[in-house]
């Protein structure tokens, strides 16, 4: 039952170094996962502000046009809206996208990209949304 001072002492340092990698290695899968949904980003939000924003919208409005096009996504890939998730996981840390998994994140991103091409090619909000979702069906 007696545990001498040198060898509790050791087992505390290992357990730390045990805790270090694995800290270490949820960071390296946070990044990865950060870095994957922030891939197609910038060519989704330049789409929306090129087909989407004109130049007389307010910042609010502009804001708004943002959101409804990442909340299209959303719905395409989660079936509900970052304000919807986040009130149905009010214990959960982030948002949305930082809780999803990195094969959700892939899909993500590929929807970004395909919406900014929908976007491009002039294609109607409600048809833009139904391929979305067949899309992350798929």
């Amino acid at each position: 039952m007696w545990v001498s001072a040198e060898f509790r002492l050791y087992l505390i340092k290992d357990y730390q170094q045990l805790k270090e990698k694995e800290s270490d290695a949820q960071k390296l899968e946070w990044d990865v996962r950060r870095e994957l949904a922030k891939v197609n980003y910038k060519i989704h939000t330049d789409a929306v502000k090129e087909n989407l924003i004109p130049e007389q919208l307010t910042k609010s409005q502009v804001a708004f046009k943002y959101a409804t096009e990442a909340d299209r996504l959303n719905m395409a890939l989660f079936g509900m809206t970052a304000r919807q998730w986040k009130l149905s996981n009010p214990q959960a840390t982030g948002n949305i996208r930082d809780n999803a998994t990195v094969i959700q994140l892939t899909v993500l991103t590929n929807l970004e990209s395909m919406n900014a091409e929908l976007l491009k090619a002039g294609v109607g909000e409600e048809e833009r949304t139904q391929k979305l979702n067949k899309m992350a069906r798929e």
